[in-house]
């Protein structure tokens, strides 16, 4: 019998799928990377996929003149929920799943780059993924957007800065702002790459490259149980198997 197959739409080489790939080889998955940095005019088709994992970028949700697949996306990506499919935003990735389910994306007031704490809400401290959390919860940051919550999302988690940090709709939909994918490695490569520049020379004097790491050090093991935790509980509610008729993008 083939083996499950996951799409992932990735922006930018520096934004993989971090320890979710290895976790969900574990599990016996096959993947399928769809690289719009590279083939913005691609889009893909959902048969035979049973889950999609939207990952971060350094572009925002609205740049659409930019980048024009950020609209293909959106579509895709309610076609998606609409079919029941289980569906994992990233960062932007989670941007775009509120989008996609008519929520709105902004301006935050100040970015959240580094360790941070998120707080559970009531209903994040009993969801069956994000449970794993305790009711405050340091995790990985690097946004300057922030999420309005979606008609009929359930709300699950906030921090001071971004109301909405992580979200439910229905049952196998899910958006984190924060990266729970982040390794050592990853976070050392954000530091460093060029793209990350111009931001963290605005940040200069906010934020501390140096701090970043040190507390790094402390921090990832940590985060890396927890991230095993949380995205194995989001793989074990996959619905695999023959679903309803899947709707037209929208």
């Amino acid at each position: 019998m083939p083996r499950p197959k996951i799409l992932v739409f990735q922006h930018v080489p520096y934004e993989p799928l971090g320890t979710l790939d290895p976790l969900l080889k574990e599990s016996g998955f096959r993947i399928r990377y769809v690289n719009f940095g590279r083939e913005p005019e691609s889009r893909p088709a959902l048969e035979k996929y049973e889950a999609l994992i939207v990952l971060g970028g350094p572009m925002n949700s609205d740049q659409i003149d930019t980048y024009p697949n950020l609209i293909t996306e959106v579509e895709i990506i309610r076609e998606a929920v609409d079919s029941d499919m289980s569906v994992l935003g990233i960062c932007l990735g989670a941007q775009l799943l509120a989008k996609a389910l008519g929520g709105s994306v902004g301006r935050n007031a100040v970015r959240e780059i580094g360790w941070y704490e998120v707080e559970l809400t009531e209903a994040g401290a009993s969801d069956p993924v994000l449970s794993a959390f305790a009711d405050r919860q340091e995790v990985f940051q690097w946004h300057e957007d922030g999420i309005s919550l979606p008609p009929g999302a359930v709300h699950l988690a906030s921090s001071p800065a971004s109301l909405v940090q992580a979200f439910r709709y229905g049952v196998h939909a899910y958006g984190f702002q924060f990266h729970l994918e982040a390794s050592r490695s990853l976070i050392e490569r954000w530091l460093t790459v060029p793209a990350h520049q111009a931001s963290l020379d605005e940040e200069r004097g906010k934020i501390d490259v140096q701090s970043i790491r040190a507390h790094t050090e402390d921090a990832i093991e940590p985060l890396q149980r927890l991230s095993r935790e949380t995205f194995s509980r989001w793989i074990d509610r996959f619905d695999i198997g023959p679903r309803r008729h899947r709707l037209p993008s929208r």
